[in-house]
């Protein structure tokens, strides 16, 4: 049963994260990290199908590889997060201990976001260029 709700659960987040893709309010990384949770635990196929995909998996095997996340990423996720959380707060949440609770995870989960590693987006000084190959 586990199983079966785990990869529910990885389609529901792969699908919020690729509506991210097109809606700037909505972050794609955490759902796609999600998403592959969730798969790793309950298909080994899905799992390398989403880690090998060519959108959507870069950003997945630089995390899991210790890597982290890029730069432009965090900013997003981060942005994103205290929007929706300082909306939350004034618009929708009119207990002040729930507001408190809001604040609180904002701050963990930026925190979290903040001591992760930056990916590095640049190419290697090491390898070939394209335009030295000619």
């Amino acid at each position: 049963m586990s199983r079966y709700l785990l990869l529910l659960l990885g389609w529901i987040f792969l699908g919020i994260g690729a509506v991210g893709m097109v809606l700037p309010v909505l972050p794609t990384t955490p759902f796609l990290l999600l998403a592959a949770a969730c798969f790793m635990r309950s298909s080994e196929r899905l799992h390398s199908w989403l880690v090998m995909h060519p959108v959507f998996g870069k950003q997945i095997a630089d995390y899991l590889a210790g890597r982290g996340l890029r730069r432009k990423t965090k900013l997003v996720a981060i942005v994103t997060l205290w929007a929706s959380i300082v909306a939350s707060a004034v618009l929708f949440v009119p207990y002040p201990l729930a507001d408190i609770a809001l604040l609180v995870v904002a701050v963990w989960v930026t925190a979290y976001l903040l001591r992760l590693p930056t990916a590095n987006t640049q190419r290697s000084s090491t390898g070939p260029r394209d335009d030295d190959r000619a």
